[in-house]
């Protein structure tokens, strides 16, 4: 039996203590080719805003980033690296990987080969059942260590019993799991499952869910484990929601930390943006319109602020919903705590150098 491969000790401090982790975006020209000048600006910003981590070739960056006819997985992944270097930066780099067991274990050896600490591995597999996606994180598991993924059925992800989190968990080489079901019960389930695996101590909880953001952060799951019972809390977040306002999702996370060591002050300070950053949510994510926009909401924020030139996508039938512009820059106006809207506009023309 192969070693599992082991997280660098700076990465596995920083994912187990928690980190905002930004699901890094992909700057596309107007002809829907790289924008290498305005990827490698969207890297600088999560940089100086002191993200913990980036996680790049993920839904955010677009799962199209691997077709032939774009060819930008390896590109997009080495951008972000060679920031990353340049900055001396002790990030958790985590590299996303799709598709069947062969193609997930090559983009895991790519990853590893530009320097990447982990793989988050997508449940969207066409065809695959649970025992396939759970052979497959193993497989993958013996090139990188593993972030496990629960990714909301509205855009192709599979329901996940709590037996098969409890499974997953299982797997030596599982060192995170992001929960983005997009629901409550289910991501019960999902800390439950990783609890029954007896792993919960080596196993960072990440939420996913950017229309619950705070409420996850604030949470304290009481469930039940192989040694009795047990107290788990999501420790930081790996979001797209986070690819935007990241210098506030930092202050954000800081006030949870501090708020579950028992500063009354901080819990109720995110307790009043809970609903606001909900609000955010939804004008960027589109969920009137089954997430149509989602990745193109992102790209919009970045745009009106200045680090993207335009929202396309490299799916064409991808873009804004009618309204949708208008809606972020309603809660632009409406919650500058939450948006970077100053510190962007003070660094922007370094980063864009």
């Amino acid at each position: 039996m192969s070693a599992v491969p082991a997280l660098r000790p700076e990465a596995a401090r920083t994912l187990a203590q928690g980190a905002v982790i930004p699901a890094h975006p992909l700057a596309l020209t107007a002809d829907r080719t790289l924008d290498e000048r305005r990827q490698r600006a969207l890297t600088r910003y999560y940089l100086a805003a002191g993200a913990g981590g980036l996680a790049v070739g993920v839904h955010t960056t677009q799962f199209e980033i691997r077709d032939p006819e774009h060819a930008l997985f390896e590109p997009v992944l080495a951008l972000a690296a060679e920031e990353l270097d340049a900055a001396g930066a002790d990030m958790v780099r985590i590299a996303g990987v799709a598709g069947g067991t062969a193609q997930a274990v090559a983009e895991a050896e790519l990853a590893r080969s530009l320097g990447y600490d982990a793989v988050l591995v997508s449940p969207r597999v066409s065809g695959a059942d649970e025992r396939a996606l759970l052979d497959r994180a193993r497989a993958v598991g013996e090139v990188l260590p593993v972030v496990g993924f629960y990714l909301q059925t509205a855009i192709g992800g599979p329901v996940l019993d709590r037996d098969f989190w409890r499974d997953f968990a299982s797997i030596p080489s599982v060192v995170a799991v992001k929960a983005a079901p997009f629901d409550r019960y289910r991501t019960l389930e999902l800390v439950r499952g990783v609890a029954a695996s007896g792993r919960a101590d080596e196993i960072a909880l990440y939420t996913g869910n950017d229309d619950a953001i705070v409420a996850d952060l604030l949470s304290e799951f009481h469930v039940d484990a192989p040694d009795g019972p047990r107290t788990l809390r999501f420790v930081g977040g790996l979001l797209g929601q986070w690819a935007v306002g990241t210098r506030a999702a930092v202050a954000m996370l800081e006030d949870a930390q501090r708020a579950a060591r028992g500063d009354v002050g901080a819990y109720h300070r995110l307790g009043r943006l809970a609903s606001d950053m909900v609000d955010v949510n939804q004008a960027v994510f589109d969920p009137g319109n089954d997430f149509h926009g989602v990745i193109a909401g992102v790209h919009e924020m970045l745009r009106q602020q200045g680090l993207l030139e335009g929202t396309w996508c490299l799916d064409p039938a991808e873009g804004l919903s009618p309204g949708q512009a208008e809606e972020i820059t309603r809660v632009r106006a409406a919650y500058p705590q939450l948006n970077d809207d100053a510190f962007i506009a003070e660094n922007l023309e370094e980063w864009l150098r």
